[in-house]
């Protein structure tokens, strides 16, 4: 394959959270664009983790990446221990001395979520435990895989969220312990943006729209390939995306040699996809948190011209 087909070829990434939903997608991604991708999670063929989904394991992630074109190298870790993190970053620079992109999409809350709920009813210790999961962990990750990031100039840190910080900035997520743990990502991006511009690395925060994951499909009892079908039940679902929109969002930012303009930016696979021309899956480009936001004011407004 030729360098303009693989401009990720010689880079080493990785995706922290690549098991299922966004990351899967995002190793993937970056494995058609010929990286070397570490992906992580709790749930392997031999283990399942408490998000209780045995149908996607953190084995089958890499052995997509590398069916993409890269090399996929999976890595068992439960961010949430500290040694787990500083061994597995300790492998990758043992196996190649550089870290080129930090993908931070560890999540597995939403079995904790009960949207609706007033805070003094909610449960205290899912509660926690959600921010434990969304943030705790994106923490702990930064902390021990940044300073191999930093070694060489160039370096890209993306925290993954849901909501840009013009929506979330300005509106509930109907749960605070949810809220906190999706606004926690974007003020991390932009603070690390902060200390890694001094080292010529670039630090975003990135959410996809709504995503069609492998939990929401089941959800609404449809497959990618008929996912339209459940537009019946919830029209606003037709503004959705497929996951392998948000990892073309990111391949694409890694490719890109002027990617530090963005550094501490919020941003969304909709934004991206207009900016470097790529579509999702099925050759549209949704834009869900235009139209969410454009739905507010006009609730008449078309999902059609936000696709």
């Amino acid at each position: 394959m030729t360098t303009e087909n693989t401009p990720l070829r010689g880079r080493v990434c990785l995706v922290a959270g690549a098991t299922r939903g966004a990351g899967r997608a995002i190793a993937v991604q970056l494995g058609t664009a010929g990286a070397t991708v570490y992906v992580t999670g709790r749930t392997t063929r031999d283990r399942i983790s408490e998000v209780g989904r045995s149908t996607e394991t953190i084995e089958e992630t890499a052995e997509l990446v590398t069916a993409a074109g890269g090399e996929g190298v999976a890595v068992p870790t439960d961010h949430l221990e500290p040694d787990q993190v500083r061994a597995l970053v300790e492998r990758i620079d043992r196996d190649h001395g550089r870290l080129d992109v930090l993908v931070n999409d560890v999540w597995g809350g939403e079995h904790l979520i009960k949207f609706g709920d007033r805070f003094w009813d909610t449960d205290l210790a899912g509660g926690l435990r959600m921010l434990e999961l969304g943030v705790r962990t994106h923490l702990i990750t930064a902390r021990l895989a940044v300073p191999l990031l930093v070694r060489h100039p160039g370096g890209l840190h993306i925290e993954v969220t849901d909501g840009t910080a013009a929506y979330n900035g300005t509106r509930f997520r109907e749960n605070v312990f949810y809220d906190l743990a999706k606004n926690a990502p974007i003020r991390m991006a932009f603070g690390l943006a902060e200390d890694l511009k001094e080292a010529g690395c670039t630090a975003v925060a990135l959410t996809p729209g709504w995503l069609r994951s492998e939990q929401m499909l089941d959800h609404f009892g449809v497959t990618e390939e008929n996912w339209r079908d459940a537009v019946a039940q919830l029209p606003d679902f037709a503004s959705s995306e497929s996951p392998v929109y948000v990892g073309r969002a990111v391949a694409a930012l890694a490719a890109d040699p002027g990617r530090a303009r963005w550094n501490g930016q919020s941003l969304s696979s909709g934004q991206l996809a207009k900016e470097y021309g790529f579509t999702d899956a099925d050759g549209s480009r949704p834009d869900a948190w235009g139209y969410i936001i454009a739905k507010e004011t006009d609730p008449a407004v078309s999902v059609d011209d936000y696709r």
